[in-house]
């Protein structure tokens, strides 16, 4: 491959050319079947080979034909073969010293074996790609989907070969005003196929959809629904053989059909007993197991509860990156070593920012007893004026909610981060809170501000936003001692922020390089000295602040960002990390494990 890094960072700047792959939002939702690892499929990860294409010529060409010539007169100025490879899962910038700030359009293509199977149908699904994407199989465009954190799927019944099959998928990671995350995000902006691929088989009427979960408000009452693929009325039938629950529902002419019923002797899952629950559904032709755990979550005043019990979140947050291979995180060895470190600090809860977070954290979270807080990107710069911006955000959140309502891990769904006061701003996030309630309203539903500020008349710390006033859960970023310098001594810092509302400072910190000792007094020292004692002032203040229901500091690890420019001490690097890069903890993550270990032995 032969792309100069000269020519990739000029790339950055290219306007988005027409042929790119631009999706429409005005898609079905969502078209995908839900626990895909409980099906019948077949992996096509590995190596696929690849053609980055930087001035967006290859639909013109139709590169996704794959021709080959067939005369002595005929050439074509590209192939797949003998050239860039490049794992999927997985992002391209991280594979390819060329491509570590490559922002544009690569071809990914593969064959594989595959036939038709008489009475069954198959589909294609792509756990996610990043952004955009147009899929092309055998040749013909069969799939586009916008969105790079959240799932996909396209049935492929009537368009497998029997035999060798050709897959082609056009990627672009081109950032823009519409897209969401828009043109400025402080993470790295990976490309690629970042997830599973698979190629799943299922009876002609499948099972689609269910949801099953516990009653918000009751310990013994599970409400039930389930959705098949076609309009037939059929019995389906759930069980939960440990329960001895065996519930027959009829499905109306929709596909659709839904029961409440109640359990006795339910051991409800909880960060202390994350009991999980063999769940089987059934229908005439098909049968999906799963496990799933039950619990209650609500608030009471200022309080969050579990299981009617006040729990304070212990809360840390990562982002989707395996910050010692430089590359997003996307297998099940990728989540255990995310979700073990987070649980060495004495967490209960992990927010995965600032995106839903690939299956394999999420089940794992679940099985460990980790509480999650999942959001979608709106994280500042977006267009709230523009109705397809909406549209996109409304259809991502609906995806991440359809792909994990049945994981009781789910505490939270968050719909935006550190947004300013609009109408045009409220109106956007309204949409989404309906957006998600008309799906779930079991979850806490919460966002992230950034603009307390303090009074100098009340000497309080003080916010002004009318849209808290919709949520569940409120939280708020809020950086004293690094963007914000003390106004005051930590130990008068008292809070006054939606004061009838539980309260999660949901990010807190400062950046320091791992082994950098210096003044703990002078923030430019950049130094674990000044981290340390950085921690120590805001968990000092935390003791002030009346609602709080919880703290999540950023971040577990330091991370990629370019937004980071400092030559020797960030590096494309964003510091606030407890933990460095290379893995080791530095002095604020005792702080903040001693803090929450004090917590947690005193009952909260």
């Amino acid at each position: 491959m032969k792309i100069s890094i000269l020519a990739s960072a000029i790339a950055l700047f290219l306007p988005l050319a027409a042929n790119a792959a631009e999706v429409s939002v005005q898609q079905e939702t969502p078209a995908f079947m839900t626990n895909v690892y409980g099906r019948d499929y077949t992996l096509l990860n590995g190596k696929w080979n690849a053609i980055v294409d930087l001035y967006d010529q290859g639909l013109k060409m139709k590169i996704y034909e794959n021709r080959t010539p067939q005369s002595k007169e005929e050439f074509y100025e590209y192939s797949f073969e003998g050239g860039l490879r490049l794992n999927v899962p997985g992002d391209w910038n991280s594979q390819a010293p060329e491509l570590k700030y490559y922002e544009g359009t690569v071809w990914y293509a593969r064959h594989f074996d595959a036939s038709p199977v008489p009475g069954k149908r198959q589909f294609l699904y792509f756990g996610a790609v990043s952004y955009r994407c147009r899929v092309y199989l055998n040749g013909e465009e069969i799939a586009s989907h916008e969105g790079g954190f959240t799932p996909f799927q396209v049935e492929v019944t009537d368009r497998l070969k029997d035999g060798d099959n050709f897959i082609a998928v056009e990627v672009n990671n081109r950032r823009t005003p519409d897209a969401i995350p828009a043109l400025a995000f402080d993470w790295w902006n990976y490309g690629g196929i970042t997830r599973d691929v698979m190629l799943i088989t299922t009876p002609e009427v499948y099972i689609k959809d269910y949801f099953i979960q516990l009653d918000k408000n009751s310990p013994d009452v599970i409400n039930a629904s389930v959705t098949l693929s076609g309009t037939v009325s059929e019995t389906v039938k759930i069980e939960i053989p440990e329960l001895k629950i065996s519930q027959e529902l009829v499905t109306d002419g929709n596909g659709r059909a839904s029961a409440s019923f109640k359990v006795k002797k339910l051991r409800r899952w909880s960060p202390d007993d994350p009991k999980l629950y063999d769940v089987i559904v059934s229908s005439a032709s098909d049968r999906v197991e799963e496990s799933i755990g039950f619990r209650n979550i609500s608030v009471d005043g200022t309080k969050i509860l579990i299981n009617g019990r006040p729990t304070f979140m212990r809360s840390i947050s990562f982002h989707e990156e395996i910050p010692q291979r430089r590359g997003r995180a996307f297998s099940e060895a990728d989540a255990v070593m995310l979700l073990s470190e987070a649980r060495a600090l004495g967490v209960n809860m992990v927010r995965l920012a600032h995106y839903p977070q690939n299956e394999y954290t999420v089940r794992l979270a679940e099985k460990m007893g980790i509480v999650l807080w999942q959001e979608i990107p709106i994280w500042q710069g977006i267009d709230f004026e523009d109705a397809g911006t909406q549209a996109k955000a409304q259809r991502m959140l609906t995806e991440m909610i359809t792909r994990d309502k049945n994981r009781c891990a789910v505490g939270f769904w968050g719909v935006a981060n550190e947004t300013k006061p609009s109408d045009a701003r409220n109106a956007f996030l309204t949409s989404l809170l309906e957006t998600g309630k008309s799906i779930d309203t079991t979850r806490l539903y919460v966002a992230a501000f950034d603009l307390v500020f303090f009074n100098d008349k009340t000497r309080h710390f003080e916010m002004n936003d009318g849209f808290t006033s919709s949520l569940d859960v409120v939280a708020v970023n809020k950086y004293m001692g690094w963007y914000h310098p003390w106004p005051l001594d930590p130990t008068e810092a008292v809070w006054d922020v939606v004061p009838d509302k539980p309260l999660i400072i949901s990010e807190f910190g400062g950046e320091a390089l791992y082994g950098q000792s210096g003044d703990e007094t002078v923030a430019s020292s950049w130094s674990e000295d000044y981290q340390a004692k950085l921690y120590r002032d805001n968990i000092e203040m935390f003791r002030h602040i009346p609602n709080l229901a919880g703290v999540s500091p950023w971040i577990l690890f330091d991370f990629r960002s370019p937004y980071r420019f400092h030559p020797t001490n960030q590096e494309d690097w964003n510091r606030k990390g407890l933990v460095s890069d290379q893995g080791y903890r530095k002095k604020a993550w005792y702080i903040m494990h001693d803090y929450y270990m004090d917590i947690k032995n005193n009952g909260r």
